[in-house]
């Protein structure tokens, strides 16, 4: 029997991995079991396992402009160890990167193999992940870019924008930056498919498909919570002023997909529905 090991088991894409995995041999532990900083506790850990999922990270996004030796030690140097484990256990290794590894220049949906070019701290310490991850482990290392990531088991913007309808008559959204609302159920079930499939190592956009604002997200949220989405107002980036900067176009190519042959996630406004069925808000 296939045997996995999580990294980040307690986050929401964790637990979200590990119900994904319900049924298989399953080693998950939380940021308090296991320091992905610690290689030593890293190479123990891993040992003996045949799957090695790195849901791990630093993502105080602001906190990492003023500390980003504490986001590299976690998001590169973790993922780097984490690699080699698994390279050293002849395990496929996937970690989970982020749409942030791009400048948010762009046009068109970002292509796997487009050039990194990161905007602030944290997206520089995530760049540095891949690269490692890379290269320690390039038969088998999996690197899967997802964005806007919301789900039942964490703190996240379908949520807060819930929690806000409780307290506010009406709720401003930017309506600036474009993206890809990404559920963590369906990104954890990608996921377990395609470390059992056939295919071939290397970079994977792990994002539901299409693309909407965040006010268009945060109107499709009040809908789904049966809210009435005339209280989500727009407005711009320039009256949410934050230390990092944020990318304002994040949509994601899924070209690595179909080459490897399996389909891309679905649209992202089917996703939210069945979140939502699925207890979202509950």
């Amino acid at each position: 029997m296939t045997r996995y090991l999580i990294a980040g088991a307690a986050g929401m894409l964790g637990r979200d991995l590990q119900k994904a995995l319900a049924g298989h041999d399953v080693t998950a532990l939380a940021r308090a079991d296991l320091d992905v900083t610690d290689r030593d506790a890293v190479l123990a850990a891993v040992e003996g396992h045949d799957v090695v999922l790195n849901a791990s990270a630093y993502t105080k996004v602001d906190d990492a402009e003023t500390h980003e030796d504490e986001a590299y030690a976690i998001n590169a140097l973790g993922t780097e160890n984490l690699a080699i484990a698994a390279a050293r256990n002849g395990a496929r290794f996937v970690t989970v990167s982020t749409d942030y590894v791009f400048d948010g220049h762009a046009t068109s949906p970002y292509a796997e193999d487009t050039p990194r070019d990161p905007i602030n701290a944290y997206g520089r310490t995530k760049a540095a992940g891949e690269e490692l991850a890379l290269a320690a482990h390039p038969s088998g290392a999996f690197v899967v870019r997802t964005a806007w990531l919301y789900g039942a088991d964490g703190p996240n913007f379908a949520k807060t924008m819930v929690k806000l309808a409780g307290s506010h008559e009406t709720v401003s959204v930017v309506d600036d930056q474009l993206g890809q609302p990404t559920w963590t159920g369906d990104l954890a079930a990608r996921i377990v498919e395609l470390v059992g499939s056939d295919a071939p190592a290397g970079i994977y956009h792990g994002t539901n498909s299409g693309q909407a604002t965040w006010f268009e997200f945060a109107r499709a949220v009040f809908a789904e919570a049966g809210l009435d989405p005339e209280r989500v107002t727009p407005t711009d980036s320039s009256t949410f002023v934050r230390p990092a900067a944020r990318p304002s176009y994040s949509v994601l190519g899924h070209d690595a997909w179909a080459a490897a042959g399996l389909a891309p996630l679905r649209p992202w406004r089917e996703a939210l529905s069945d979140a939502t069925r699925a207890g979202l808000f509950a």
